[in-house]
C-alpha cells in the first residue's frame, strides 16, 4: 500500500504524555487511510455523540429559559424533568462512547467495480500497551477487513491483524512524528490483511 508524499504539517507532540502520543498517531491513521484513492471514513460514531451531546445542549437551554421566564415554584416541576433529561441524554452518550465506540479509530469504506461491485469495510482499534522493566510503552494498531457483495449479502473474504510498535519508533527525542515510517508500518499492516484474504 503506497503512502502518502505530499508535504505535510510537522506533528510534534510532547514524549512524557501518552495521550498525546496515541492521538497523534490516531489522528495520522485518520489522514492516511481516507485519501480519496483509498477509503471514505464513516462518521457514524461521532454523529451519534454529537447528536446526543447536542440534545443535552438544547434540553439544558430549554430548561434554563423556561426557569427563566416563570416564577421558581411554577417552573420546578419541569426542571427537575429537564434536568433527568439531561443526565440521561450524558450517560447515554457516555456509554454508547465506552461500550460501542470503544478503542474504534477509523472506519471506512469503498466500493470498486471487478465484474461486480464489490464493497470493502476496514475497521481500525488502537490502544496503548503500558510499558515493563524490559519494554517502552507500544502502539497497539488491531485492524480488521471485510469484503462483499450484493449489499453485505455473499461474503467474499476477511481478515484480521493486530499489532504493536513502541512509540519511539515513531517519534524522534524531540516529539516529531516520522510520518513516512508510521504510514509505512500501517501500510504493510492494511496491505498484509487485503491480500491475506484474497488467497
Amino acid at each position: 500500500m503506497p503512502t502518502a508524499s505530499e508535504d505535510r504539517d510537522v506533528v510534534k507532540v510532547n514524549n512524557a504524555s501518552l495521550n498525546e502520543l496515541k492521538n497523534a498517531l490516531d489522528d495520522a491513521i485518520k489522514r492516511f487511510l481516507s485519501r480519496p484513492d483509498l477509503f471514505k471514513q464513516i462518521h457514524l460514531h461521532t454523529d451519534v455523540r454529537l447528536a446526543l451531546g447536542w440534545a443535552g445542549v438544547f434540553v439544558a437551554g430549554a430548561t434554563a429559559f423556561y426557569a427563566w421566564r416563570l416564577d421558581f415554584e411554577q417552573s420546578k416541576s419541569l426542571t427537575w424533568i429537564g434536568l433527568i433529561v439531561y443526565v440521561v441524554l450524558t450517560l447515554l452518550q457516555t456509554l454508547y462512547a465506552y461500550f460501542v465506540e470503544g478503542d474504534i479509530i477509523f472506519v471506512g469504506k469503498r466500493k470498486t467495480f471487478d465484474k461486480r461491485i464489490v464493497t470493502e469495510r476496514i475497521t481500525l482499534y488502537s490502544r496503548t500497551k503500558p510499558s515493563t522493566p524490559e519494554n517502552p510503552p507500544a502502539y497497539t494498531l488491531s485492524l480488521t477487513y471485510r469484503r462483499s457483495t450484493s449489499g453485505g449479502k455473499s461474503l467474499l473474504g476477511r481478515g484480521q491483524a493486530s499489532e504493536a510498535r513502541p512509540y519511539n519508533a515513531f517519534f524522534d527525542e524531540q516529539g516529531v512524528l516520522d510520518h513516512d515510517r508510521f504510514e509505512t508500518w500501517v501500510g504493510e499492516i492494511v496491505g498484509r490483511v487485503m491480500e491475506s484474504e484474497a488467497e
